[in-house]
């Protein structure tokens, strides 16, 4: 691990696979250290190794430190789609029960998301980081990042201030998150709940992280520029405990930063 010139812990890893393992390993370390904090989680194809990796880890362990673990876990993922079913495939409470809920049999309620097809998903948004708050707020927040910059759904111009909120998702998002709804951007949900830029900066540690060369391109700005609205990720840079892994092909050629990522 090395330190960024802004303050961030870096860890490079040779690829996804490697990156899933050390990030697993984070999240299954920081629940025996820190299990009465809620975990903050994320959804995407970025994630979907992280979770085989932790699920195996958990696995491996004796089985009281495995009962222990099941018993504390609490967490909340970052968005949810509005106007969809827990049970729509398409839902990230459905991605989640695939990935996580189900392998390591945790109840519905140590998962928590917010509800997609809440009434008045305003409200809903304002219930769910009500609900957040008062079980302490997050310790530790994992994180993707978008091709666009945004962390959650915190599409871009976003302030560092922006709350848990409803919100229209852009077009370049829609389009990256199409995979999961047959390929078609249409078919993806116009709208979304997701914590802001407040609940994630709050977190007490987070980790941010950045796989594949189609990320290369976002990844570099991120490193690079300052932190501002047009580009949401960027208020990170602000945070006293970030640590960003990422893999060789998101590096790409890193400029003028530190090769010694390793």
């Amino acid at each position: 691990m090395n330190t960024h010139p802004k303050g961030w812990n870096l860890v490079a890893c040779a690829d996804g696979a490697a990156v899933a393992e050390h990030v697993a390993a984070c999240l299954l370390g920081d629940r025996q250290r820190w299990p009465d904090q809620p975990l903050g989680l994320a959804t995407g194809r970025t994630m979907e190794p992280v979770y085989g990796s932790l699920v195996k880890a958990v696995h491996g362990l004796p089985v009281a430190e495995q009962q222990r673990l099941r018993q504390q876990w609490l967490s909340f993922n970052l968005d949810e789609y509005v106007g969809l079913a827990p049970g729509d495939a398409g839902s990230f409470a459905a991605f989640m029960a695939r990935h996580l809920q189900q392998p390591l049999a945790l109840g519905m309620d140590q998962v928590r998301l917010p509800a997609g097809l809440a009434s008045d998903p305003g409200a809903e948004a304002r219930r769910y980081a009500t609900d957040l708050a008062r079980c302490g707020g997050l310790g530790l927040q994992l994180l993707g990042l978008g091709l666009n910059g945004h962390v959650g759904f915190n599409e871009p111009p976003c302030p560092a201030t922006a709350p848990c909120r409803c919100l229209e998702l852009s077009t370049a998002t829609r389009e990256q998150n199409a995979a999961a709804f047959g390929g078609d951007a249409q078919a993806v949900p116009e709208r979304a709940i997701t914590l802001g830029l407040a609940e994630i900066l709050g977190a007490q540690r987070l980790l941010l992280v950045v796989t594949g060369a189609a990320k290369a391109g976002i990844l570099a700005r991120l490193l690079a520029e300052q932190p501002s609205p047009e580009l949401p990720a960027s208020w990170l840079q602000g945070h006293p405990n970030l640590t960003l892994v990422v893999d060789q092909a998101a590096l790409g050629e890193c400029g003028d930063i530190d090769p010694c990522f390793s």
